[in-house]
């Protein structure tokens, strides 16, 4: 509800609403369209503060940019109630009128709208027994327009007569007849109130008799057209008679194949009820007109949604897992769930469908895997993908109430799936965002609650569907940003990072066949050598899935297919010495981290795309004491460094720091690299604390070691999350040793064997045990 603006409360200069063919009164609310550029700019620049501009009328509403000559100085000061823009650039706005004012002044401002200088002219708030009988008079006439016009409605005249004061009543009443612009100006011009109303029943008193001689013109010539055209008419409405009955036979064919449709669709009792009500109301519509449109798209949604149709599970769970295994490498965990759904299914023949959500960095063949899921099941496949959906009702789909409006993306989904039981799946659902249309995150707690998606009910249909045979499978790259009330619906499956072996077998068996094919090449052609993919994974692609490295051997490919059919060679082989004429110079390489040394030590983190190393490197400068952090450190990672920093301090003496241990004439300086990068998290806490007593202590870090964890004020090492991620980016740096938390120790059975043994995983529980692995002893 809109505050009361008060004449004192109203400002003495507003942005200027020029109106091309209307005239603005007090306590009159009027929709208008705005189309012109200053005016969009004066509501825009108004419309979050006090939302008042200055109404002023035209001479000449042909003119598109007025000048100040071109306005009437009286005009009304209104307030925006409603504001809307539409897809074509326009501005919707109702205005209601406050009070009269007077343009003193008029120039344009920088911000593309004319401004006005202006001088209030209230009404006075008593009044004779003159104006009040003027006011009487002015209804009386009012009255009477309105029921010779019959445009407005009747129950208008006591709708003015309301308003109470005459002024008002007066005013209300030249705003809705219908009169020259230059004389409803007349009229807002009149300060003093009885001439005012003078004015108006000189108006009113002509308009009315206007309209008279109008109403007596047009029954004459109605007579005159009702006896000479009578017949016409007549012949006329037989002729249309006989065309819509020649219509029913074919509006009646379609209605009786609609009945047999509905019967065959094998809908809810309640779909079929609704069905059956819609079709009768078009029986009874003409076929062309609109409502027949809209209740016929209607039927065709309900209709053509498999409400009783399924395909049969392929309940082999041999086949099934042959089938997994053919067209993914690794990924157990994610492949065993879909093979104990199969064993449960098989006994006891029906249950409610998983809802599971498969995390991990981009290229881990999460979206390839749930194809393969449906290949498996027997069952057809469809995608929605939510990244950058906002809007509720993508979800839950329109209201009839809307001129085109459809079904959500669930229903539309389904009916392309042709099934009631697909592979579902709900791409990058952490990509979802919210703003004034709804949360979509919120419609998906009903899709993807096992107890209450047997009844989703969408907006547009408003009958209820059954979701829950539906196997749901979603994707994200990361849970952070999943809402905890969606999140608790879901069974994650995390898809780490391959390691390198990983790759190269995936490389070996999926990908390289896949570009080979895809590029018309066969094995007596083109060949990749064992070391050439070695090399590409390690200097071409960093990453913890393998799409770029798909992108890099589709790249191979493409150069060979050019050497084939351009130069005529017979054999094309590709060794690691090759791979820089074929694919440049290496875009990776291995000094990225910088070598542990006095005051550098090497962290680890995780990001979306997977697990990566980072250096934190440590100066001591001779100052005041103070702490400087640089690299674009989030706030979580800055008190890292300060709790970092304070155990340091408070372990002065066991750690044999003898100059000036108190740091109160030195600073230090902490950075860390990639500063255009940010970062956050606590994970890097040990590595800043021994990279601090590293700096200060002048020992210095052990080479080819990484650490992570978390550290606290007394110096407890507290466990992290993404284990795996940050020991397979480690290994792909060719790091030897990793420092992790005692309280992660039961994640190494995610760690790959091969992994295990090529690097030294040390457990810690105490920034001492750091110290004491991390760091060379003194010389």
């Amino acid at each position: 509800m809109n505050k009361k603006i008060h004449t004192y409360s109203i400002p003495s200069q507003l942005p200027v609403l020029p109106l091309r063919d209307m005239v603005m009164f007090p306590k009159m609310i009027l929709p208008l369209t705005v189309n012109r550029a200053k005016s969009i700019n004066a509501l825009e620049a108004v419309a979050n503060t006090h939302r008042l501009v200055f109404l002023s009328a035209q001479r000449s509403p042909q003119t598109e940019d007025p000048a100040r000559d071109n306005l009437y100085e009286m005009g009304t000061v209104g307030e925006i109630i409603q504001l809307i823009k539409s897809s074509d650039g326009k501005v919707k706005v109702l205005m209601e009128g406050l009070t009269r004012a007077r343009m003193i002044d008029f120039h344009l401002i920088s911000a593309g709208y004319v401004r006005a200088d202006i001088q209030l002219v209230p009404d006075k708030k008593n009044y004779s027994y003159e104006a009040e009988a003027l006011t009487r008079r002015c209804l009386m006439l009012f009255e009477q327009y309105i029921k010779l016009q019959e445009q407005l409605p009747n129950d208008i005249v006591s709708t003015v007569a309301q308003l109470g004061h005459p002024s008002d009543i007066t005013d209300a009443i030249a705003g809705h007849i219908i009169l020259k612009i230059s004389d409803k100006q007349e009229v807002l011009e009149h300060i003093d109130l009885e001439q005012r109303q003078e004015r108006l029943i000189h108006f009113l008193t002509a308009e009315n008799e206007i309209l008279i001689l109008e109403k007596r013109i047009q029954n004459r010539v109605r007579h005159q057209i009702e006896k000479s055209q009578k017949e016409y008419y007549l012949t006329e409405q037989m002729k249309a008679i006989q065309k819509e009955l020649r219509k029913k036979d074919e509006h009646g064919k379609e209605v009786d194949d609609l009945k047999k449709q509905i019967k065959e669709a094998k809908m809810s009792k309640e779909a079929e009820e609704v069905a059956h009500k819609e079709l009768a109301r078009i029986e009874k519509m003409m076929p062309l007109s609109p409502e027949s449109t809209v209740s016929r798209t209607y039927l065709d949604w309900l209709i053509h949604l498999p409400w009783a149709v399924r395909t049969t599970d392929s309940l082999e769970l041999k086949k099934a897992e042959l089938v997994l295994n053919e067209d993914h490498f690794g990924l157990d965990k994610a492949k065993e769930r879909i093979i104990e759904y199969l064993a449960v299914l098989k006994l006891v023949n029906k249950i409610k469908g998983p809802i599971l959500c498969f995390v991990g960095p981009p290229g881990v063949g999460k979206t390839s895997l749930a194809k393969s899921i449906a290949r498996a099941l027997g069952r057809k496949f469809v995608r929605l993908s939510l990244g950058g959906v906002r809007d509720e009702s993508e979800i839950r789909g329109h209201r009839r109430t809307y001129i085109g409006s459809l079904p959500g993306r669930m229903i539309q989904s389904m009916r392309k799936a042709k099934s009631k039981n697909p592979v579902f799946l709900l791409d990058e659902i952490d990509k979802m965002g919210s703003d004034w249309r709804g949360d979509p995150a919120s419609a998906l707690l009903e899709v993807l609650d096992p107890e209450q998606n047997s009844s989703f009910v969408d907006h547009y249909l408003d009958v209820e569907f059954d979701l829950s045979e539906i196997m749901f499978i979603t994707t994200a790259n990361t849970l952070y940003t999943i809402p905890v009330t969606l999140r608790d619906r879901l069974e994650i499956i995390r898809f780490p990072g391959y390691t390198t072996q990983e790759k190269l077998t995936i490389a070996e068996n999926f990908l390289i066949p896949k570009q080979m094919k895809e590029h018309g090449l066969t094995p007596n052609v083109f060949d990749i050598l064992p070391d050439t993919l070695h090399r590409l994974v390690h200097d071409y692609t960093q990453e913890a899935g393998v799409r770029n490295l798909e992108r890099e051997i589709a790249n191979l490919c493409r150069k060979a297919a050019r050497q084939f059919v351009g130069e005529g060679k017979k054999k094309i082989k590709i060794s690691g010495a090759d791979l820089p004429k074929f694919l440049g110079a290496p875009k990776y390489s291995k000094d990225k981290t910088a070598m542990n040394s006095v005051g550098v030590a090497t962290g680890l983190a995780w990001t979306e795309h997977g697990g990566e190393t980072l250096s934190v490197e440590v100066n001591v400068l001779p100052g005041k004491g103070k702490l400087l952090l640089t690299g674009k450190l989030g706030d979580v990672m800055q008190e890292s460094a300060q709790a970092a920093l304070t155990y340091v301090r408070s372990k002065a003496g066991s750690l044999n720091i003898r100059k000036d241990p108190t740091l109160r004439n030195r600073d230090l300086h902490i950075h860390i690299p990639e500063g255009a990068v940010p970062k956050d998290g606590p994970s890097a806490g040990i590595a800043m604390a021994t990279a601090v007593a590293s700096a200060l202590t002048g020992r210095s870090v052990k080479k080819h070691m990484a650490m992570t964890g978390e550290i606290t004020l007394r110096g407890r090492v507290l466990p992290i999350g993404g284990l795996k991620e940050k020991v397979l980016a480690a290994h792909r740096e060719g790091l030897h040793t990793v420092l992790f938390p005692q309280g992660n120790y039961t994640d190494l059975d995610d760690i790959p064997q091969d992994i295990q043994e090529k690097i030294k995983l040390v457990p810690v529980k105490s920034m001492s045990d750091v110290i004491q692995h991390a760091l060379e002893k003194r010389k």
